[in-house]
């Protein structure tokens, strides 16, 4: 697992903390900024797993 697939976990994980958070004190701004935090680290994880995937089809290691 790549270092970008790792801080694409993260940041969903971050995320999803927020999100509920936002939930739970009814504030739809911490909400919103959970959901695109999520967003944002999915983009990532998938980000790392597609380089990490042509780096390995091209001989690369890890």
């Amino acid at each position: 697992m790549s270092d970008k697939e790792l801080e694409g976990k993260f940041d969903q994980a971050k995320g999803k903390v927020k999100e509920e958070y936002g939930k739970l004190t009814d504030n739809e701004k911490k909400e919103a900024e959970g959901k695109a935090e999520q967003a944002e680290g999915k983009a990532k994880e998938a980000f790392g797993e597609a380089k990490r995937k042509v780096k390995n089809a091209l001989g690369g290691d890890s």
